[in-house]
């Protein structure tokens, strides 16, 4: 008579189905810090040691808050994708951004696409890793 004793009761976790735990404080400090010392090395590298301007601030405020705007887009919009298309995101964009804070020292082209290439593999492999190891 195994097959009829009562089983003990799962207990479940409530989830919610919006996205109300994305709208914590914390998921805009982790854009805002990484924007913000993104736009601090691009002002930095723009001012070619000159000294600082009102062009080299304004510079590395748009850099900044353009790199925050897609690290959070890629956080908020991430979650829905599969975890290749996923991880292949957060390479494309540390490619793209590190391949132009590269060109800004006043190297070729081609240098600065390997270097983007090279960090956004990196970067790519190292998402999937932690997607494909933490996916329920």
């Amino acid at each position: 008579m195994a097959h009829a004793a009562p089983t003990a009761m799962r207990r479940y976790r409530q989830t919610s189905t919006d996205d109300t735990k994305h709208l914590s404080w914390v998921s805009f400090a982790g854009p805002l810090v990484l924007g913000l010392f993104y736009g601090l090395w691009t002002a930095f590298i723009d001012r070619d040691k000159g000294p600082v301007t009102v062009a080299n601030v304004f510079y590395g405020i748009l850099c900044g808050a353009l790199f925050a705007a897609c690290v959070y887009g890629l956080d908020r919009i991430g979650s829905r994708l599969m975890r290749e298309v996923h991880a292949a995101a957060y390479g494309a964009f540390a490619a793209i951004a590190m391949g132009y804070l590269y060109s800004l020292s006043g190297q070729s082209v081609l240098r600065s696409t390997c270097i983007g290439l090279a960090v956004g593999a990196g970067v790519g492999l190292a998402a999937f890793y932690r997607f494909y190891t933490r996916e329920p």
